[in-house]
């Protein structure tokens, strides 16, 4: 079988597989980085979910549907779960390869992470359900992710329905914040919010 290389896939980073399994944090950190900085940020003229104006746009969809990008934030995104949480959530489609990354990455460290995905409507036809995924008792520990946090209204509507189905949910994990409120919200709602990387992460690069 031919290896893929980065004539093929210009945006492959240069790295055996094996060695992306092996590496530490600080490394696989400044890969993902360089990857978000290759693909997903542009500049320009956007207008967000939100509503907001931006002259910048981070389409988290292209690492986390990169297979490389993929191993890479379910390694990351793994850490910054405590051993208590038992499932990973999120609004779709966003979070829907970061729920899958995570919680296969985790499987590959004999961690049972269930992946849920969260409807922005609920299903029109069937059980109407408005949560995907492995139904769990009442008061399991849940950690909701999202790829880019603005406002941060999208990961609350997900908290907020998990929460109404009975489930634990305290704590978001991001693969970007670009700062623009959402981690107020979240300390005022009472969670945990931390973040892989910053707008200034992704601005800063290269470092100089």
């Amino acid at each position: 079988m031919t290896a893929l290389s980065s004539d093929s896939f210009p945006h492959l980073l240069e790295i055996p597989f094996q060695a992306l399994a092996t590496a530490n944090p600080d490394d696989l950190r400044q890969l993902l980085l360089q990857l978000l900085c290759q693909v997903a940020y542009q500049e320009g003229d956007f207008i967000l979910s939100s509503g907001q104006h931006s002259t910048y746009y981070i389409n988290g969809k292209l690492v986390s549907l990169h297979p490389q990008g993929a191993w890479l934030i379910g390694r990351l995104m793994l850490s910054y779960l405590p051993g208590e949480i038992k499932a990973v959530a999120g609004l779709t489609l966003g979070a829907d390869p970061l729920v899958t990354a995570v919680s296969m990455v985790a499987a590959r460290d004999d961690r049972l992470l269930f992946p849920l995905i969260v409807r922005k409507a609920a299903k029109g036809h069937g059980t109407q359900a408005y949560i995907e995924g492995m139904a769990m008792a009442e008061g399991t520990p849940v950690a909701v992710l999202e790829d880019v946090v603005t406002t941060g209204q999208s990961a609350l509507i997900a908290v907020n329905r998990l929460r109404a189905a009975g489930y634990q949910v305290g704590r978001i994990v991001a693969l970007v914040d670009r700062q623009q409120g959402g981690a107020d919200l979240y300390r005022q709602q009472g969670l945990t919010f931390e973040a892989l990387f910053s707008i200034q992460d992704l601005q800063g690069y290269p470092p100089s």
